[in-house]
């Protein structure tokens, strides 16, 4: 199993990161990708190590950190972003739920984010909070063709996430999908399964029977699980097409 989104480079993890990664391997988890939060990111990512793991890195600034002193987004995401172990460009998106403070300058920052993937060819990985129908339309703007990429935590309505899949987007599925009440499974049912890939968003969002707990890696076998029950297929099938799903959106081969 891949897990397409995962912050395992944080402090969170600083205690017992060899045991968690363990854990990883043990539940099948081959590839942890790794989002950035900002620049600085890249050198948390450094230290990561796994005999059985394969760690990959993306490069971007996180919507709520949109309005700092980052400097020029765009040429820092084309140099960093133009090396060959840089994956994707992100996560980006936006976020008004913490504050509508810094709209403009997250919807600036989500362009050129998406410009740089489009330069590069190289997905973008998309964090939407309470900013949908926003999201979707910059999305739009800038679909020239050459745009790929996921929409990070799925959540949306069935028209909504139909739209996003008209647009490009795979839809990434993490622990929300086993909320009972969140509704997600729903939405995510009517979904193609050739068009939806496993996370965890790792150390939040912990599926159920974990919720509440710090996420980790290897919860995302519960996430796989309910996949399988929602589809009526099997376990084993449902990690081969989310597997073969990222590396197609990703270009592992």
């Amino acid at each position: 199993m891949i897990d397409t989104h995962c912050h395992i480079y944080l402090p969170q993890f600083q205690q017992d990161l060899t045991d968690v990664l363990d854990r990883a391997s043990q539940a099948g988890i081959t590839d942890i990708m790794m989002p950035a939060i900002d620049f600085g990111s890249l050198k948390q990512m450094d230290t990561l190590a796994h005999p059985h793991i394969r760690f990959h890195k993306m490069i971007g600034i996180h919507p709520c950190d949109a309005g700092g002193e980052q400097g020029d987004i765009g040429s820092q995401l084309l140099n960093l972003g133009s090396a060959d172990e840089i994956i994707a460009i992100g996560e980006t998106g936006l976020d008004y739920y913490w504050s509508k403070d810094h709209t403009d300058a997250q919807q600036q920052s989500l362009r050129e984010h998406c410009q740089a993937a489009k330069t590069l060819d190289k997905p973008v990985i998309l964090h939407n909070r309470d900013s949908t129908e926003d999201l979707l339309d910059i999305i739009e703007e800038q679909q020239d063709g050459r745009l790929r990429g996921i929409w990070h935590c799925f959540n949306g309505t069935p028209e909504q996430g139909r739209r996003a899949l008209d647009l490009g987007l795979y839809l990434g599925i993490g622990g929300v999908v086993t909320f009972k009440n969140a509704g997600v499974d729903r939405v995510v049912a009517d979904m193609p399964p050739d068009r939806l890939v496993l996370e965890t968003d790792a150390p939040y969002l912990a599926p159920v029977p974990n919720r509440g707990k710090r996420n980790e890696p290897s919860f995302m076998k519960f996430t796989a699980e309910k996949l399988a029950e929602m589809f009526g297929i099997s376990l084993e099938e449902t990690d081969r097409i989310t597997t073969e799903n990222a590396r197609r959106l990703f270009r592992l081969y």
